[in-house]
């Protein structure tokens, strides 16, 4: 295996732990029913997950 394949092998890795951290955090604020706060076109947005 190559460097190159190593590092799409970690990349692949590390993208799907993001994903589940953020299904995660998700249902972590319908539970708690809190805003989720995001960043969208230069501005500071609260939303209802």
């Amino acid at each position: 295996m190559t460097t190159v394949e190593k590092q799409i092998e970690l990349r692949d890795k590390i993208l799907v732990g993001l994903e589940k951290v953020y299904e995660k955090l998700i249902e972590f604020k319908r539970q708690k029913k809190s805003e989720l706060v995001i960043l969208k076109d230069g501005k500071i947005v609260k939303i209802r997950p």
